[in-house]
């Protein structure tokens, strides 16, 4: 069945669509956002019967795989209806990769749900409130989502579930952008690699819509349609210097974020002194 035309609304980037069309469009975008919240209750009291039943492998397992396809499901759903789309599609080839650490940029609220999506077998690291949320929590717990509570701790568990052949959705900047076009990163990623060890795959989410973004209202309605488009970037090998490898990591996404992006510039993707190749595929480590 071909997908609905989107609905569109020709307002500048940041203010609201005009009142005619807010009619119709507000109460759909509160439809899906119910119907989201609903199915996230849903998987939660199934994943509190879930988790104390079942091994801690078929549980994590059963888990992650849960939330994917739940988060697919509404996507789907957002697409039918013409109000958001996610191009994520590129993701599909990392979907069964172990041991791999995926990194992306944090315009929007809904990022973890369009990287979770298409990544079955992937963890998040976690505010520790969110584990305690009745939305979230019991999904989370069952999934063997990890908690930022303890940063030792968190650190060693995001190393074993990577030998343990996960995959790892990390947002460097620790919360949504609000320094456009990038937050300063914070320092966890390339240790982790290091330790692991395991390499990072770097993602770019772009989008032009201010959608829940930092400081946007859940129930305002932006211009409209939403799109979400991911890209993968080139992939970082783990380094023994993890702060030089952070800053690396950093100032290749300020650069693939600005406008003026150059494609070929990957030279921060090795580790060793020689430049990276051009014909590198994104998504392959840099030769």
């Amino acid at each position: 069945m071909a997908p609905s035309s989107p609905i569109t609304a020709r307002a500048p980037a940041g203010r609201p669509a005009a009142w005619p069309l807010a009619l119709v469009a507000t109460p759909l975008l509160w439809a899906l956002l119910l119907f989201l919240g609903l199915l996230s209750l849903s998987w939660n009291l199934i994943a509190l019967v879930l988790h104390p039943l079942l091994p801690r492998a078929r549980g994590l397992a059963v888990g992650r795989a849960g939330i994917a396809y739940g988060y697919r499901l509404f996507w789907a759903l957002a697409r039918a209806c013409g109000m958001l789309r996610l191009e994520a599609d590129v993701l599909d080839a990392l979907r069964n990769e172990p041991g791999l650490i995926i990194v992306a940029n944090h315009p929007s609220m809904l990022d973890a749900l369009m990287l979770v999506a298409r990544l079955p077998r992937a963890t998040c690291i976690m505010k520790a409130s969110l584990l305690r949320n009745i939305f979230l929590g019991a999904g989370a717990r069952l999934a063997r989502y990890i908690s930022n509570e303890a940063p030792v701790a968190m650190v060693r568990h995001a190393v074993q579930d990577l030998r343990d052949g996960g995959q790892l959705v990390m947002f460097p900047e620790g919360t949504r952008t609000t320094q456009k076009p990038l937050n300063p990163f914070m320092p966890g990623v390339t240790l982790i690699a290091k330790l692991a060890p395991a390499p990072i795959q770097t993602v770019f989410i772009d989008t032009t819509s201010p959608y829940l973004g930092k400081g946007w209202p859940l129930w305002r309605l932006p211009p409209l349609p939403i799109v979400f488009t991911v890209r993968l970037g080139e992939r970082f090998v783990p380094s023994r210097d993890a702060d030089a490898r952070l800053r690396e990591l950093e100032a290749y996404f300020r650069r693939g974020l600005s406008p003026h992006e150059h494609a070929d510039d990957t030279s921060a993707a090795v580790d060793s002194p020689a430049p990276a190749s051009a014909s590198s595929a994104p998504g392959e480590p840099a030769a």
